[in-house]
């Protein structure tokens, strides 16, 4: 080394400190090491908490991230929780996506891959990650492009519902609320919110236990005929006329509240749980109409006999296809698209016309809920005269 003009000592020492550095910027990459366990927590905390902005405007997720961090927990920090969240590929998230893909779970996989793009985004704005591995992906790619529904009951399967709903072992309040979608065209979270007038003035507590439960909280006033909603979708207050058929429905369930073995000021909800204390949940107004819509064979336990009490021609159907029916039984009415969008609380799609116009055409909705009424009244009367004969 000398002949070369090295000096040996200054070497070995030049070796010690680079090692010296060496150590120190691992020590300190380990220390800032973010797994994705960590940022997930970031994420969700700092994205998925509910709240109101500036303009009014409310962000986040209604259950600050429940259901997304359950979907997480279940399916991705137990492979990847504890890795660095810079070392994560493409291909290992793939891998998990393909796997809840392969349980036939194709719209779950959507979901799930539309958090995780989601999550990477955040920590690449903040120099967390250099690149996010799933940017080049497309839901194309995962679960496959979302297929809208489109399914409608048509006049003779309406006929049919009427007439198969009694024998169908559905609570006198389930068989309303079916009515009531169809007559009111709600959303199913905004009718498992439902509360009585009287009820109002625990509004805070209300609508934290309405929140709980994923539904969105309204209050129903039978003498004025109003049902207003505070918590809609398109984050605005909505108020429907009630028709005289929504109204009969209303009259029945109003009967069974008063019937409930708690008290009247007990029991807030049109819709409440077994306990009384809250509405009832949304998945489980789902669960009894497609335990109806079953073959024989695929009956779960402790559930129905009446597998296919509710099952039509034009194949399944949900709760939300009653809302699609009303908005078409409007349209075959008459009723003109813009006033059919207020009814059903829509999204205006024009910018400019949601910003100018203010008029909620009230008037015209109440003609358009008056005539959608007098046509279900009419659908089942001629049911009721069939079952009859």
């Amino acid at each position: 080394m000398r002949r070369h003009g090295i000096d040996p000592r200054a070497h070995r020492e030049e070796q010690i400190q680079a090692r010296r550095i060496a150590a120190e910027a691992a020590r300190l990459a380990e220390q800032n090491r973010i797994t994705l366990r960590a940022l997930f927590d970031r994420w969700a905390t700092t994205e998925l908490q509910p709240r109101i902005r500036t303009d009014g405007k409310r962000v986040g997720r209604k259950d600050g991230g429940k259901f997304t961090r359950d979907q997480f927990a279940r399916r991705v920090f137990p492979v990847l929780g504890d890795e660095s969240v810079e070392t994560i590929k493409k291909a290992e998230l793939l891998a998990i996506l393909d796997s809840v893909k392969a349980e036939g779970k194709a719209r779950t996989a959507n979901v799930l891959f539309t958090d995780l793009k989601q999550m990477f985004r955040f920590a690449l704005a903040r120099d967390i990650i250099q690149r996010n591995p799933l940017e080049t992906v497309a839901k194309r790619d995962v679960g496959g492009t979302s297929v809208l529904r489109s399914r409608v009951l048509s006049m003779s399967e309406l006929h049919r519902l009427a007439a198969a709903l009694p024998s169908s072992g559905l609570d006198p309040r389930t068989v309303a609320a079916l009515w009531l979608i169809l007559s009111t065209g709600v959303r199913i979270g905004e009718l498992m919110g439902a509360a009585w007038v009287d009820a109002e003035h625990n509004l805070p507590r209300l609508r934290l236990e309405a929140e709980s439960r994923g539904a969105k909280l309204g209050f129903v006033d039978t003498r004025a005929r109003k049902w207003r909603l505070l918590d809609t979708k398109t984050q605005r207050e909505h108020t429907i006329h009630l028709s005289d058929f929504a109204l009969s429905q209303f009259n029945v369930l109003s009967v069974a509240r008063v019937a409930h073995r708690r008290s009247v000021d007990a029991v807030p909800w049109v819709f409440p749980n077994s306990r009384g204390v809250g509405p009832k949940g949304v998945k489980a107004f789902g669960k009894q109409l497609s335990d109806r819509q079953r073959e024989p064979a695929r009956r779960l336990r402790n559930r129905t006999s009446a597998t296919t009490s509710l099952s039509m021609p034009g194949g399944r159907w949900t709760a939300h296809d009653l809302r699609r029916t009303a908005a078409t039984l409007m349209a075959e009415l008459g009723v003109s698209g813009d006033v059919i969008d207020e009814c059903l609380n829509h999204v205006i799609e024009s910018e400019v016309r949601r910003i100018y116009v203010r008029d909620r055409r009230e008037p015209d909705q109440a003609r358009a809920f008056d005539a959608l009424g007098q046509r279900l009244s009419q659908i089942f009367a001629d049911s009721s005269d069939e079952v009859d004969r």
